[in-house]
């Protein structure tokens, strides 16, 4: 009861401790960012998910290569003035100029007339990369001459250059700066209501004096697309802009200021900045950025895997350990993947993932020393089996063949007794008789105990002759006749005519006698034992039926195990050494056949010896 206590607590023990380890791992790595790691997963997400319908709300003017070689030149104010009067008259939301003002060429008094221009229209825009900070004038945006006038509005972008990923790549928007929004969502809440409460714009996280989201990006070009020249030369007003957000902006491949690093496309000069703001735009009309999932999320299945990585490593075999991690992590995967998309929640995967590979490369030495400890341990244990094994055959052999010389020499008294002329009294004569029927009994079991060391140490070789089976089981029979005569049991032979077999004669008398007197011995008084002999199917087959006391079901299959004797038997007063049926399987099984028995409890058993014809 002790040694079992012992164990229960050992093996929940062992389990609590794996808790421990995990927890504690779980909470080591919660004390690190790991943005690098997690922001790679999260653009994995981004780009393999189906990307979501942009709102037809926004709509882009690009200037790009082929509109400088339309116009032979970069567009000059003329130009700008053209194409911004036929926006105007197509009533947009807005007009908000991502291309820089400052920047376009053009005379003086054309410059000044599209100053003049834009001044006096309420519906366009210029976009600013600077910040408005709270109480602070000197932050205003402010235009150069001659467009100082114009409305300038917060258009922030931002990169991940020192924090988070430090990649480069744009991937946040800002919702409000010391708690004054900027105009991607002000311009968003014109389409959406829900997002004039800035409050319930979903996915917001402080940065610094900050609020902001992550941007949910569309695949590259999923906005429509309106040339500036084809714009400039068009006659006719474009309607297709009507309650618009339009969007004008650069894509000419000369500065790296019009571009940025998207999730979708990390090479250089990939996605426009124009394509930037839709994309911001988009995020906030739809109310679609993806949430941050609590950190106790992140925590929960960080302990979890890390719990299971610990049990795998610790309990389960290598190849199947790796299968179980795989299926674990691909599982995980998938489940991340989905909460994404479509419920745009975002589950960090860099934890749980670093604490599969930190619990299975720091604990699996460990495996190891505890498995080549255990290899030690169990070589060791063989080896010393095997010594004990080999002095018990060793002392088996000696003490045997010494018992043998005692043995003939009482056997040859008690032959030069009864062969004395001299009368003996009857209880004389009986002592006799027991004295050379246990001389015979110990000398049958130290035959027994002989071969059985022969096998251990190096086996039996057969000695083949052509001989009959019938007449070696007449001979047995013939040797048993007092021992059944004694018991009051009939043996009845029926032996069919069989061709000589190869056989090891000495071998298969044994085992044809320890069936016989098997037989004998367990049979009830005037009971009798039938053997049978037959040819059927290529085999010889020999049976010895009594009506003895019958095998339990259930101890059948271990009845040829050495050593091992039935609960019956052991019940009976008949000694034995549980060595004979080993013994007879093992000489049968040499000569390439085998042996069964079939019993009922109570009604006796049959043993069938099949011998092949042919070797």
């Amino acid at each position: 009861m002790k040694f079992q206590l012992f164990g229960y607590l050992r093996k929940h023990l062992a389990i609590l401790l794996r808790v421990f380890f995990a927890i504690l791992v779980a909470y080591i790595l919660s004390k690190f960012q790991l943005h690098q790691f997690e922001f790679f997963f999260y653009d994995l997400r981004t780009i393999s998910r189906p990307s979501p319908t942009p709102p037809p709300e926004i709509q882009i003017v690009m200037i790009d290569k082929q509109t400088v070689e339309t116009f032979k030149t970069m567009p000059e104010a003329k130009h700008h003035s053209n194409v911004i009067q036929k926006l105007l008259q197509a009533k947009p939301a807005f007009v908000i100029y991502v291309s820089d003002l400052a920047k376009i060429p053009g005379s003086p008094m054309d410059l000044f007339q599209l100053g003049k221009q834009l001044e006096a229209a309420p519906d366009f825009y210029q976009a600013q990369n600077g910040l408005v900070r709270k109480d602070d004038e000197s932050s205003k945006l402010v235009l150069p001459t001659p467009f100082e006038k114009v409305k300038a509005i917060s258009f922030p972008k931002t990169a991940d250059n020192k924090s988070f990923a430090q990649d480069g790549i744009t991937r946040r928007a800002f919702v409000s700066y010391q708690d004054q929004p900027t105009y991607h969502p002000i311009i968003a809440s014109y389409f959406n209501d829900e997002v004039r409460d800035l409050t319930r714009i979903r996915g917001q996280f402080d940065v610094y004096d900050a609020r902001q989201v992550m941007i949910d990006y569309h695949k590259p070009n999923s906005f429509p697309v309106t040339k500036f020249e084809d714009l400039a030369a068009s006659s006719s007003v474009p309607e297709e802009f009507a309650g618009k957000i339009v969007l004008v902006g650069d894509d000419l491949g000369i500065s790296h200021d019009d571009y940025i690093y998207s999730p979708y496309l990390r090479a250089e000069n990939s996605t426009t900045i124009t394509e930037m703001h839709a994309n911001m735009l988009s995020t906030f009309i739809r109310n679609s950025a993806p949430v941050k999932a609590p950190p106790w999320v992140n925590t929960f299945f960080t302990i979890l895997i890390s719990i299971l990585t610990l049990h795998v490593v610790m309990t389960v075999k290598p190849l199947r350990g790796i299968l179980i991690l795989i299926t674990a992590a691909a599982s995980f995967t998938v489940l991340s993947y989905f909460a994404f998309w479509p419920f745009g929640v975002w589950i960090d995967m860099a934890h749980p993932f670093l604490a599969i590979f930190l619990c299975y490369y720091f604990f699996i030495p460990y495996r190891l020393i505890v498995e080549n400890r255990k290899s030690w341990e169990y070589q060791q244990k063989h080896r010393l089996l095997s010594e004990v094994e080999q002095l018990k055959t060793n002392f088996i052999g000696m003490m045997s063949h010494d018992l043998k010389t005692p043995l003939a020499r009482i056997q040859g008294m008690t032959d030069i007794i009864t062969r004395d002329p001299t009368s003996l009294s009857s209880p004389q004569r009986e002592a006799l008789d027991t004295i050379k029927q246990s001389a015979e009994d110990l000398l049958k079991f130290i035959s027994t105990i002989l071969n059985y060391a022969k096998i251990e140490s190096q086996g039996v070789e057969l000695h083949l002759q052509a001989k009959d089976v019938n007449q070696l089981i007449k001979d047995v029979v013939k040797k048993h006749e007092f021992l059944a005569k004694v018991r009051h049991i009939q043996i009845i032979s029926e032996l069919e005519p069989l061709f000589s077999l190869q056989i090891d004669p000495e071998l298969l008398k044994q085992v044809l006698s320890n069936l016989v007197e098997n037989a004998i011995k367990y049979s009830p008084e005037n009971s009798k034992v039938l053997i049978t002999s037959e040819e059927t199917n290529g085999n010889i087959v020999i049976q010895v039926a009594d009506q003895g006391m019958g095998i339990p079901s259930d101890e059948l299959s271990n009845i040829f195990m050495k050593f091992f004797r039935s609960k019956n038997a052991k019940a009976s007063p008949i000694r034995g050494s549980g060595l004979g049926l080993y013994l007879a399987k093992y000489f049968v099984e040499l000569h390439r056949g085998r042996i069964y028995c079939e019993s009922t409890v109570g009604q006796g058993s049959t043993f069938t010896v099949e011998l092949p014809l042919s070797r």
